[in-house]
């Protein structure tokens, strides 16, 4: 699984991240956690608020931080 978290640094998008890598490790998932702060990458995916999040290509999540309980659902778990 490729997880990518969009976001440019700030305080939301660093929540995120680090959310979705101790999500990913509780549960033991084989997972790849990329971080990706370069804007125009970020609208490559057609996001225009930040944070974002992408799971094997495809936007899951945008402009907010979903609770633990709801990217646990969105990861599979």
């Amino acid at each position: 699984m490729e997880i990518k978290v969009l976001g440019t640094g700030c305080s939301k998008c660093a929540n995120l991240e680090k959310l979705t890598r101790e999500t990913v490790e509780k549960a033991g998932i084989d997972a790849t956690i990329i971080k990706v702060d370069d804007i125009m990458e970020i609208i490559s995916y057609g996001v225009m608020a930040t944070p974002a999040l992408i799971i094997d290509g495809k936007v899951v999540v945008k402009g907010r931080v979903p609770s633990v309980d709801e990217l646990r659902k969105l990861i599979g778990i």
